[in-house]
């Protein structure tokens, strides 16, 4: 018997040529490079914040605030108000009273202020025989 021999041609898939790519070299910082190459710059190295580095951050950041809370605070130069005299308030008398008698010039409710500011009071509560600063009038 004969042995039958069959041959089939199988067609490889067209291969497409091979893009044409300038080879790449490291170039030292005293080389010259000719006009057809080309200088890929090094990518930087990927910069990640950690949780400690997050924490120092924002630990300036609040220091820096506060510290220039600070300096605003003591940089503000208040007057100190002018005292003009001492009076004692009498039986009977109000905030408003001795107001309205030592500081004539003022509205009451100024007068009233200028009074409790100087002699840091938080109510317009007084009793007889207190003790009061009057400022000066501007």
């Amino acid at each position: 018997m004969s042995d039958v021999v069959v041959w089939e041609f199988v067609t490889a898939p067209a291969r497409t040529p091979p893009i044409a790519r300038p080879r790449l070299r490291l170039v030292g910082p005293d080389e010259r490079v000719g006009p057809d190459e080309r200088v890929c710059a090094p990518a930087p190295p990927a910069r990640r914040l950690t949780g400690r580095g997050r924490l120092v951050s924002t630990l300036v950041a609040a220091a820096a605030v506060v510290t220039l809370a600070v300096v605003l605070a003591t940089s503000v130069d208040a007057a100190a108000p002018q005292i003009d005299h001492a009076t004692t308030v009498g039986a009977g008398q109000t905030l408003s009273d001795v107001a309205a008698t030592q500081l004539p010039g003022l509205l009451i409710n100024d007068a009233v202020a200028r009074i409790q500011l100087v002699n840091g009071l938080n109510t317009s509560q007084v009793h007889a025989g207190q003790s009061l600063l009057i400022p000066a009038m501007p």
